[in-house]
């Protein structure tokens, strides 16, 4: 058995890991709050710019557009979104073990794809895995969110789709449905197929037929939406993973919260053995030399 000092020592140490955990559990409830609003509040901006292009390309089948076009797919390029730092529970590793499972099913080599990555953690797996990376400098994700911080890398996916260097882009990222519920999904932003989340609606809304007048036309208008459909859906996914991120280490610093409380009581348990058998042999000596002396 251990002695009085250590399991005391590890006592105080454990309780300190608890108070920064703790600590750490209520920032992360402070930021999801903010960011589960942000999030909640542009969805509709990405289902109302996709109800836009739907009602567009269904208005005239000749509209075309280069982000349209599907090609024989050579190249992909992979987007990892993923977080700057640990302690967020299984947050990052979920995504690179569904990306690795992906790969593994749907490619013969590294060489048919590249990867692109947003977040510390994702640039430190593309590195360590020796992927065919898109980005040679770290991309972080920092709390604060702003487009402006993704506007650069957003436009080098875009542009290299449109010059034929890359032939599909496909996202990695943790979807945010709750507080205890985040997903990993993968979605092919460009070329723009027809495999895109409705918004739920109402009876009254499905009921209203619209009625649309298109100015200048519908192939300006057409060119216009498409960039930024793009940029406005890339930049809601990274938005999703941030508020998964908080929600994800917000759960793991009260788990470890509850586990340091309950090491605290084991380890004091013993503590209270240790001194109790401690009192014991005292006991014992101060009666057998008193039974001497007698």
């Amino acid at each position: 058995m251990a002695s009085m000092r250590e399991i005391k020592s590890r006592i105080t140490a454990t309780k300190k890991t608890a108070q920064i955990t703790k600590a750490m559990y209520m920032v992360s409830a402070s930021k999801l709050k903010k960011a589960e609003g942000i999030i909640k509040s542009y969805r509709p901006l990405v289902y109302k710019l996709r109800e836009m292009i739907d009602n567009l390309l269904a208005s005239d089948d000749a509209l075309s557009h280069p982000m349209l076009l599907e090609r024989e797919k050579q190249v992909v390029c992979y987007v990892l979104v993923t977080s700057d730092r640990g302690l967020a529970g299984p947050y990052n590793s979920s995504v690179f073990k569904a990306f690795t499972a992906f790969v593994e099913e749907n490619h013969q080599s590294n060489d048919e794809f590249l990867v692109a990555t947003i977040g510390f953690k994702a640039y430190s797996f593309a590195k360590r895995m020796k992927f065919n990376m898109l980005n040679e400098e770290i991309i972080n994700v920092r709390d604060d969110i702003q487009f402006v911080d993704f506007k650069s890398v957003i436009d080098l996916f875009t542009k290299e789709f449109l010059n034929g260097n890359v032939d599909s882009i496909v996202v990695f990222y943790n979807h945010f449905i709750n507080i205890m519920t985040q997903n990993v999904e993968h979605v092919q932003i460009l070329p723009i197929t027809n495999g895109h989340k409705q918004e739920e609606k109402t009876k009254d809304e499905k009921d209203l037929k619209l009625i649309y007048n298109f100015e200048p036309n519908p192939q300006v208008i057409i060119d216009h939406l498409l960039p930024m459909y793009v940029e406005n859906t890339l930049y809601g996914m990274i938005l999703e993973a941030k508020a998964s991120e908080h929600a994800s280490r917000m759960t793991a610093m009260k788990s470890a919260t509850d586990n340091a409380e309950d090491v605290i009581h084991t380890l004091q348990l013993h503590y209270n053995r240790a001194r109790q058998a401690a009192i014991t042999i005292e006991l014992t000596d101060i009666i057998g030399g008193a039974n001497a002396v007698n």
